[in-house]
């Protein structure tokens, strides 16, 4: 149950508010850097061996399936146009308690994405420097993840600007040199890795459901609806246009590495395989500029992943659901800056975990936000809102079908461990969630912006959003 919207211009003023500053190109260069355009390099060994030698054709069978996933973020983006991403979204659909458990279950995800990014930065920083022990770079990254997490988008955008760029020019100097360098450039040569091969479509889709993960962060994009000029119409763009730009990088820079190595069995080391990759196509100069690129989006991903759990944490704040304190703004950037400054804190068990553990907290959190913002859609825009007809049904019944279906058999790729993680972490968060309601006499409210700021330039920023008590 939940009652109609009143309008913005009837809701009272509610102090400062986050700030819209963000535009289309913002969003997909965020997506970007979120997902890692160069997060390719760290699986190729993998998913060619899994793929025996089909890397391509694997990566365009997991951005179909994942563009289902970011179609329904999409479509929930424009008519829940707030901050919060799939909090939100379970909360409009669901009522209170399932948007807690979700959103509990993102902070999973989004508070070990960073750390994958800082320990990543720390390897990569190692190998480089050698006399720079791994976690005093994690250590580095870790601080300068949590100034620029208060700094803002305002300042960060331009920073993800160049990274992107950079990042599009490291893979088209290896594409242009693995063609130039490659020992059979032939149509027949860059065609054969995205066919199925002689194995058929088994270890395509095996390939597919680890690469999935590779586009983690796309839905980062829709935590900033309440900091862009236009959200209804620029959020879900930057969701679709960011997740596809992305795959196609992936699968690009896959080819070429075809070309390069086209028996995958004669590469080295599979753990290192893209290094290896960019060494043969360009030389020690290649390899050592896409280090330091991966580098700076390192950082960038994980002030990416760091500005989405703050933002998820305000949006939890803000509904009281989690202490009121983890609502405020910094009075300058206008930013979540003391649920910023908690990330950071919590990050410090970077220093302490590896690599792999990192991951494993990843995976739980990030399915159930696909899987569950997949039924959203069908809920609220095919049964509430009865959005139906030919275009309706294929738009916001079998897509959002479709893709909840492949995340279902995503689940099926986790190790036992992650789901052990999962219950306990989800355990945890119903007990907060029981006390939290006790504490304020189960009024819990949860605010829904009806767009009116975002799309009305004139529109006082210091007015509150419409409701919905989602009971």
């Amino acid at each position: 149950m939940y009652t109609s919207p009143t309008s913005a211009a009837e809701a009272p003023a509610s102090g400062p508010t986050l700030k819209r500053v963000l535009g289309l190109p913002s969003l997909i260069a965020f997506g970007l850097t979120s997902m890692g355009i160069l997060s390719v390099v760290a699986v190729y060994g993998a998913g060619t061996e899994i793929s025996d030698g089909h890397l391509p054709a694997a990566y365009v069978a997991a951005l179909i399936a994942m563009l289902f996933t970011a179609h329904s973020y999409g479509q929930m983006a424009r008519h829940v146009p707030v901050t919060g991403g799939a909090y939100a979204y379970a909360s409009r659909a669901f009522g209170k308690p399932v948007g807690f458990l979700v959103g509990w279950a993102m902070m999973l995800d989004y508070l070990f994405l960073p750390m994958v990014n800082f320990l990543l930065f720390g390897l990569y920083l190692n190998s480089l420097l050698p006399g720079i022990p791994p976690q005093l770079a994690v250590l580095v990254c870790l601080l300068v993840v949590g100034l620029f997490s208060v700094i803002g988008v305002a300042w960060i955008k331009k920073m993800n600007f160049v990274v992107v760029t950079a990042s599009v020019l490291v893979i088209v100097a290896f594409v242009v040199m693995a063609i130039l360098n490659a020992p059979d450039p032939t149509i027949e040569s860059v065609v054969r890795p995205l066919s199925l091969g002689g194995g058929g479509i088994a270890p395509v889709m095996a390939a597919a459901a680890i690469l999935a993960f590779a586009f983690l962060g796309f839905d980062g994009v829709s935590t900033l609806s309440e900091e862009t000029r236009h959200p209804k119409r620029d959020v879900p763009r930057g969701i679709i246009l960011s997740t596809l730009f992305a795959g196609l990088g992936y699968t690009l820079f896959s080819v070429a590495g075809s070309l390069i190595a086209p028996e995958w069995r004669s590469i080295v080391n599979l753990d290192a395989a893209g290094t290896e990759l960019m060494q043969r196509a360009g030389g020690d100069v290649l390899m050592v500029v896409f280090v330091v690129v991966n580098l700076g989006g390192l950082v960038l991903c994980g002030t990416a992943a760091q500005m989405s759990v703050s933002r998820v944490i305000y949006a939890m704040g803000r509904d009281r659901i989690l202490p009121g304190a983890l609502a405020k703004l910094q009075p300058r950037f206008r930013t979540p800056y003391v649920a910023a400054l908690l990330v950071s804190a919590v990050s410090l068990v970077a220093l302490f975990i590896t690599l792999e553990q990192a991951v494993y907290m990843i995976n739980f959190g990030a399915l159930i936000a696909f899987a569950v913002v997949n039924l959203a859609a069908i809920k609220v825009l095919f049964f509430d809102l009865r959005k139906r007809g030919k275009a309706g049904t294929l738009r916001n019944l079998v897509m959002p079908v479709l893709g909840f279906a492949f995340i279902a058999w995503l689940w099926t790729s986790l190790a036992w461990f992650t789901y052990l993680l999962g219950a306990a972490w989800l355990a945890v968060g119903l007990a907060v969630f029981i006390a939290r309601r006790r504490k304020v006499g189960g009024q819990l409210d949860l605010t829904f912006d009806d767009g009116a700021r975002g799309e009305e330039a004139a529109q006082p920023s210091g007015v509150a959003g419409s409701r919905w008590n989602a009971g």
